[in-house]
């Protein structure tokens, strides 16, 4: 049977093969992951064969070589320890529900060989749940109601909620149907506390479940753009504690697109909460209040290009919130008629209805390269995704529902998500670039023949099984999706009219991280993000790249990848959201997709970047910008200790600053002559790019009477651990620096940063970068040596000429990509957390939260 390797091989025995209840009966030769280290924040695991056992006590040769000795309650005990038996087990599994002997004989046949080598890859919940607990969910996500606009109804939708993180799943609400801030509450005589207060009760309850069991909650929040606590929502992450354990996300009307770009006024509005039907009839959903002849109350009116702005703006500074175009996503939707959409996942792939849940699995394109035609294979393809809806369709027949509602719902409609993985590494094959014009050809042949198959597969299900229970043959073809499907693919129409259809939607293209990095291949619908990384071997950290990039660099020795390696951060912003539009005319549900921007884009080309994928037909957009949030520099008032607030150049939000204190507050040591010297309005400096084991540093020095007198950092994402201790870096810096004469401040400085080291390091020499403080030191001291822009530009080709740029060498960090940001993981503590398609992953343990 075949293994897996290194953190492949972690991945699947830790998440998806089946175990032993507990490790009592382990024995010499079994596989096993042994907890190397007892930490309950940071655990470590290890791969390793037990070679010895005496009673509890247990002797483990790791992976690395590597023997240690250690008790069974420190191991865990897969039942499964290769792909070939997860594979058997989910054949039997999704095959038990046909409905005669024969027909389960056949399918167990037709989906193990779907599953051989990683041709379909089942969402994590199937993966890990399938034929091995009828307690264990198959879905990995939901939608849940918009809560009730009652504390009992808040209390309600909380409770249901955690009962659904407990077992796994992730959650998406929206919180329209509640009333807004300062609205009245009868029952009590007072005011309500409004959304967003009630969203932070939910972010907060999501965090208490991260601190327990393996498998991280995530949470989605989302708020219609008519609701009157909209621009609280919009900017609510900037006051730090608030909403700390979701991801937001606005949605937006075609209504309020047209205000904007007509630059007309967009009214912000609720219903009467004194209506005497208002406890019964309200629900959210502000067309059907509308439908009733209901009183609606205005709460003001404002410029939309104003609110678009500080959506654009909010986005931009820290890639949130997200923008779903819910309208559009609506009059899209196949179940238009009978259940809308009101939120999506946490990730954002999947729009649902209330009680609707994520049914995951992706083909794995990579392995549908016909080499000798040098072209898709084609019928292959169409097999496997024919095959593939069957096998989702029996996942909802065979998973245990835990909620009433949700089996009801689900039954109803029988939603399933069919996506892919490996298309960027099918797209190397084929030596197209990325993003490119040859590309976006090919992506749209591509998806639209297994839209088309996979629907024809659903009709022809439904022949033989019966069309979901909701189906509507006149209503369901009228929906946006399908009209488009059908004008391109008559054959569908015909075979819905004759057949019906089994599912209501069929297609999503989901991130698939923690399941893509297993196999080995690209994630989603993604470009690779980078194909150099570090690994750790019984040899040490080693330099590696992805397997495609590592074959062809070993046929061609010496050269440099062709141009059709493209890599996420070397895309331009606009190709990702070209890629994801050309994608998305085939995907009846949604995607997710991560538009990577550098650092230096601008809020103007962000706000363009909205539109385009707003114009091109897509249901939502999500960017990531290097560095996500502009630096916000220190200030002060007039005199007296007095706080204020500047704006940055870039963005129109004020963010929360460390104002000037009098020298009383430094300490009972102040004298007059060291005092705390204040900012003036005008600084001038320079800013200094260096790259550092987390990623490229932006950090600028402004002098004050001639010498430097604060710094500024900005590394990493805005909410990440690194950025946050880059920002107390800058900040205590400053503070040093500001703080009595310069004499020896800058050098005592220099002196005590320089050298500090971390988990990695970048260049050679006397070049070499340990970490953010040692790049925050050798700025300092280009920053003294320059006193021109030539001697500055001469420093920096002599940094350049041993350090080659300081890009291209990493030393000693594992799996951290080369030339991007990473964040510490916490799970194992690694500099090796990568952001990516909307969601976080370590390369070195394999822990990912969306």
């Amino acid at each position: 049977m075949r293994r897996l390797e290194g953190l492949s091989e972690k991945i699947f025995l830790d998440r998806y093969a089946r175990k032993h209840a507990d490790a009592g009966r382990v024995k010499k030769g079994d596989i096993v992951l042994a907890l190397i280290k007892d930490d309950p924040k940071f655990p470590v695991k290890e791969v390793g064969e037990v070679v010895r056992r005496d009673g509890t006590e247990v002797e483990v040769r790791l992976a690395s070589g590597e023997t240690i000795v250690t008790n069974t309650d420190r191991l865990t005990h897969p039942i499964e320890q290769t792909p070939d038996q997860m594979w058997d087990r989910l054949a039997e599994a999704m095959a038990s529900v046909e409905a005669t002997p024969a027909k389960q004989v056949e399918w167990e046949r037709k989906f193990r060989e779907l599953l051989d080598d990683w041709k379909l890859v089942p969402g994590g919940r199937i993966a890990a749940g399938a034929g091995a607990s009828d307690e264990l969910t198959l879905f990995n996500c939901y939608v849940v109601p918009s809560p009730k606009d009652s504390r009992g109804g808040i209390m309600e939708t909380l409770k249901d909620m955690t009962e659904i993180m407990a077992r796994g799943g992730g959650v998406g609400m929206n919180l329209s149907s509640l009333r807004p801030r300062r609205a009245i509450v009868q029952g009590v005589n007072g005011a309500s506390s409004g959304a967003v207060s009630w969203g932070g009760l939910f972010s907060y309850t999501t965090g208490l479940i991260e601190q327990g069991g393996s498998r991280r909650g995530a949470l989605m929040l989302m708020l219609n753009d008519w609701h009157p606590d909209l621009l609280e929502f919009i900017t609510v992450k900037e006051t730090m504690g608030q909403v700390t354990n979701a991801n937001l996300s606005v949605c937006v009307s075609d209504s309020f697109m047209d205000a904007v770009k007509r630059d007309l006024e967009w009214e912000l509005v609720f219903p009467d909460t004194k209506d005497p039907d208002y406890d019964e009839l309200w629900t959210g959903d502000l067309d059907d209040w509308r439908k009733r002849g209901k009183r609606i109350v205005s709460y003001g009116k404002h410029r939309a290009k104003d609110i678009w702005h500080r959506i654009i703006e909010s986005a931009w500074k820290s890639a949130e919130p997200g923008v779903v175009f819910m309208e559009r996503y609506n009059k899209l939707s196949n179940s238009w008629y009978f259940n809308p959409i009101v939120s999506t996942n946490p990730c954002g792939e999947q729009g649902l209805p209330g009680w609707g849940v994520c049914n995951l699995s992706a083909i794995n394109l990579s392995k549908f390269y016909d080499e000798k035609q040098h072209d898709v294979a084609w019928e292959e393809l169409g097999k496997a995704t024919r095959w593939s809806v069957r096998f989702l369709d029996n996942v909802i027949d065979k998973t245990p529902y835990h909620f009433e509602q949700n089996e009801a719902n689900q039954k109803r409609e029988r939603r399933i998500g069919l996506g892919t993985m490996g298309l960027a590494e099918l797209l190397i094959k084929l030596r197209i670039r990325y993003g490119s014009e040859e590309s976006l050809r090919l992506l749209d042949k591509l998806y639209g023949f297994m839209a088309k198959e996979a629907y024809l597969a659903s009709s022809q299900l439904a022949a033989e099984k019966g069309s979901f229970p909701a189906f509507d043959s006149a209503k369901f073809v009228q929906s946006g999706f399908m009209q488009e499907l059908i004008g391109a693919f008559p054959e569908v129409g015909k075979a819905i009219a004759k057949n019906g259809m089994r599912n209501v939607t069929v297609i999503t293209q989901a991130p698939t991280g923690s399941t893509g990095t297993m196999v080995g291949t690209s994630t989603g619908i993604e470009p690779y993000f980078a194909f150099e990384y570090y690994r750790q071997s019984r040899l040490g950290y080693d330099k590696q790249l992805v397997p495609i990039a590592q074959e062809w660099k070993d046929a061609n020795p010496g050269k440099d990848l062709p141009d059709y390696f493209v890599s996420a951060m070397e895309l331009s912003a606009e190709n990702h959201i070209r890629v994801q539009a050309a994608i998305q005319r085939w995907v009846d549900s949604s995607i997710s997709k991560t538009a990577n921007c550098p650092a230096d884009f601008t809020v103007e080309d962000t706000e363009r970047l909205y539109e385009l994928a707003y114009e091109l037909g897509c249901k939502g957009v999500t960017i990531y910008r290097d560095g996500s949030r502009d630096v916000q520099v220190l200030s002060a008032a007039g005199g007296g200790g007095d706080s204020t607030k500047e704006q940055s150049d870039k963005a129109a939000t004020d963010i929360p600053v460390i104002a000037d204190q009098p020298a009383s507050l430094l300490g009972s040591g102040a004298v007059s002559d060291r005092k705390y010297k204040r900012r003036p309005s005008v600084l001038r400096g320079a800013t200094y790019k260096i790259n550092t084991p987390f990623g490229m540093a932006y950090i600028t020095i402004n002098d004050l009477d001639g010498a430097p007198a604060e710094i500024f950092l900005n590394v990493g994402k805005a909410g990440s651990d690194v950025f946050a201790m880059a920002e107390a870096l800058g900040r205590v810096c400053s503070l040093f620096l500001r703080y009595g004469d310069h004499g020896d401040k800058v050098r005592l400085l220099v002196k005590h940063l320089k050298g500090i080291g971390g988990s990695g390091a970048i260049g050679f020499g006397a070049n070499r970068v340990d970490s953010i403080a040692d790049a925050v030191a050798k700025a300092l001291e280009m920053h003294v040596e320059s006193g021109s822009e030539q001697q500055a530009a001469a420093l920096e080709g002599e940094w350049k000429k041993e350090a080659g740029d300081n890009v291209a060498t990493r030393e000693a960090l594992p799996y951290a990509p080369s030339g991007n940001e990473v964040d510490l993981c916490p799970t194992c503590g690694s500099a090796t957390l990568i952001h990516s398609e909307g969601c976080k992953q370590c390369s070195t343990c394999g822990f990912s939260k969306c």
